[in-house]
């Protein structure tokens, strides 16, 4: 007995996984975690704010 791929259907399947796969990745990336210095910041702010 032939067997018969449904080859549109396969493909749409295919690409659904992947773009689930793709958004999951994308939010669980984890952004850079940069040194920020709080002090200079809030003097920055002293400093506006005194004008």
């Amino acid at each position: 007995m032939a067997v018969t791929r449904l080859k549109r259907k396969d493909r749409r399947n295919k690409a659904i996984a992947t773009n689930k796969v793709n958004a999951i990745k994308f939010l669980t990336t984890v952004p850079e975690i940069k040194l920020v210095d709080v002090e200079a910041i809030k003097a920055e702010f002293a400093a506006k704010a005194a004008k």
